[in-house]
C-alpha cells in the first residue's frame, strides 16, 4: 500500500483531521499507515473471534464430538477468565519494553496456532478427550488474548492521535461485523454441513490470527521508556487516581450488556441452529452499524458515549422484563429485536470504556491501567456470572431486571467522569 493511498484512506475515514495531532513526531509522520494497520489487524481478529465464539461455534462442536455437558460449560468461564486475569502480571513485564508492538503479534500468532489446533483436536479426537484438549486449547488462546488486550491501547496510544482512536477501532468494528454477517447468514441458512462448516470457521479463525499478526508488526512505533511495577503493586493506581477507581465501577456496572445475551436466549424456546444464526445476525448487524458511531462520538467525550450506552442498555434490559411479563417475549422475531437493541448499547461500552481507559492514563502508565482495570472487570465478570446463572435457575426475568438497574446505576456514577477528551 502506498503512502499517497495510505494518506487518502486516512484522511476519508478521519474527515481530514490530520493536523490534529499529540503523537511525537515521528509517530505523526507515520500516523496513516498505523491507523490503516490498527483498522486491519484489529478487523481480521474480531472475525476471528467471531468464527470462533465459545458460546456458539465452540459449544456446538463439543456437543456434536460428544463431549459431554461439564466441558460445553467450561467454556465461557475459560475463555472470560484466561482473557482478563492474567493482565495483572503480564503488564508490568509489557510496560518495561521501549517497543510492544511485539505483544499483540506475538498473541496474535498464538492465538492462531491455538485454532488450528483447536481445528485437529475436533477432526481427530471425539468424547471426554476432545473436550478436555479444546477447552485446555481455549485456555491457551484466551491467556495469548489477553497479552494482546494488555498490550494493544498501549501501542494505539503511542501511534494514533487521541482525537482518531475511537475513530480506527469503531470503524474495525464496523468492518469486521461485516465478516460475521456473512457466517451468520450461512448458519442461519444452513449452507453445506454443521460439522464442515463449523470446522471450515475456526480454520479461517487461525489464519486471520496470523494474517493480523504480521500486519501488526509493520507497525511503525516510536520506542518509548517505560516502567515496570510489582502486580500487586499496581492497585496503588486506584488509591491514586478515583477517575480509575469511578471508570471501573462504571464499567463493571455495565457487564450486564455483554452477559444478557444468553439469558435472552433462555427466554426463547426455539433453541434450534437456524434461530440461533438470528441472533448471531442479529448482534453483527447491530455492531455493523453502531460501532463506527460510537467511536467518532467517543473521541469527542467518551463520558457521554458511557451514559449513553448506559441508559440504553438499562432501557432495553427492562424492556425486555415488561415484555416477558405481558406474554409476548415468545413472540417469533422479538427476542432478536431486542437482542439488536442491547447490543448497540454493548457496542457503546465497548467503544466507549477503550476509549476513556487509553485517553485518560499517561504512556508509561498505560498498560497498568489496561491490567488493573481488566483484572477487576475479569473477576467481577466470573463472580457475577455465577451468581447470575444461579438465580436464573428461579428467574430468568429477575435476572435480566438486576442488568438493567446495573446499567441505570452505572449510567448515573458516570455523571462523574471527567472529560478527557478535552481535558
Amino acid at each position: 500500500m502506498t503512502q499517497t493511498l495510505s494518506q487518502k484512506l486516512f484522511t476519508t475515514l478521519t474527515n481530514g483531521s490530520s493536523d490534529d495531532t499529540d503523537l511525537p513526531d515521528a509517530a505523526a509522520k507515520a500516523e496513516p499507515g498505523s491507523f490503516l494497520r490498527h483498522i486491519l489487524s484489529l478487523s481480521a481478529s474480531k472475525i476471528a473471534d467471531g468464527l470462533i465464539d465459545p458460546k456458539l461455534v465452540l459449544s456446538w462442536l463439543l456437543t456434536n464430538l460428544g463431549a459431554g455437558a461439564f466441558w460445553v460449560g467450561l467454556l465461557v468461564p475459560v475463555r472470560e477468565a484466561g482473557a482478563l486475569l492474567p493482565q495483572l502480571w503480564t503488564a508490568p513485564i509489557i510496560a518495561r519494553r521501549k517497543i510492544r508492538k511485539w505483544f499483540w503479534a506475538g498473541g496474535a500468532f498464538m492465538q492462531g496456532i491455538a485454532a488450528a489446533l483447536i481445528v485437529f483436536a475436533g477432526l481427530t479426537l471425539e468424547g471426554a478427550a476432545a473436550g478436555a484438549t479444546i477447552v485446555g486449547l481455549l485456555a491457551l488462546l484466551a491467556l495469548a488474548r489477553s497479552v494482546c488486550s494488555a498490550s494493544y491501547k498501549d501501542v494505539l496510544g503511542k501511534t494514533v492521535a487521541k482525537s482518531r482512536r475511537g475513530t480506527a477501532t469503531g470503524f474495525a468494528s464496523s468492518a469486521a461485523a461485516v465478516g460475521v454477517i456473512l457466517f451468520a447468514l450461512i448458519l442461519v441458512l444452513g449452507v453445506g454441513g454443521r460439522y464442515s462448516l463449523v470446522i471450515g470457521a475456526i480454520s479461517l479463525a487461525a489464519c486471520l490470527w496470523v494474517g493480523a499478526a504480521a500486519l501488526f508488526a509493520t507497525l511503525r512505533e516510536v520506542p518509548m521508556e517505560g516502567e515496570g511495577t510489582d502486580a500487586v503493586a499496581q492497585f496503588s493506581l486506584l488509591r491514586e487516581d478515583p477517575q480509575l477507581t469511578r471508570f471501573i465501577i462504571v464499567r463493571s456496572l455495565l457487564v450486564g450488556t455483554a452477559l444478557a445475551p444468553p439469558y435472552l436466549v433462555m427466554l426463547q424456546p426455539d433453541s434450534a441452529l437456524g434461530q440461533l444464526g438470528v441472533l448471531v445476525l442479529a448482534s453483527a448487524v447491530a455492531s455493523l452499524l453502531s460501532s463506527y458511531v460510537w467511536g467518532r462520538l467517543s473521541d469527542r467525550s467518551s463520558a457521554t458515549v458511557l451514559r449513553l450506552a448506559g441508559a440504553a442498555g438499562g432501557g432495553m434490559l427492562a424492556l425486555v422484563v415488561v415484555l416477558d411479563l405481558i406474554g409476548i417475549s415468545t413472540v417469533t422475531g422479538v427476542i432478536p429485536v431486542m437482542l439488536f437493541g442491547i447490543m448497540i448499547a454493548y457496542n457503546g461500552v465497548r467503544q466507549g470504556r477503550s476509549t476513556h481507559l487509553v485517553d485518560m492514563s499517561d504512556p508509561a502508565v498505560r498498560a497498568s491501567y489496561t491490567a488493573v482495570s481488566n483484572t477487576i472487570v475479569g473477576v467481577v465478570l466470573l463472580t457475577a456470572g455465577a451468581l447470575f446463572a444461579a438465580l436464573a435457575a428461579y428467574s430468568v426475568p429477575l435476572v435480566i431486571g438486576l442488568f438493567a438497574a446495573m446499567c441505570f446505576l452505572a449510567r448515573l456514577i458516570a455523571t462523574g467522569l471527567e472529560d478527557v477528551q478535552n481535558a
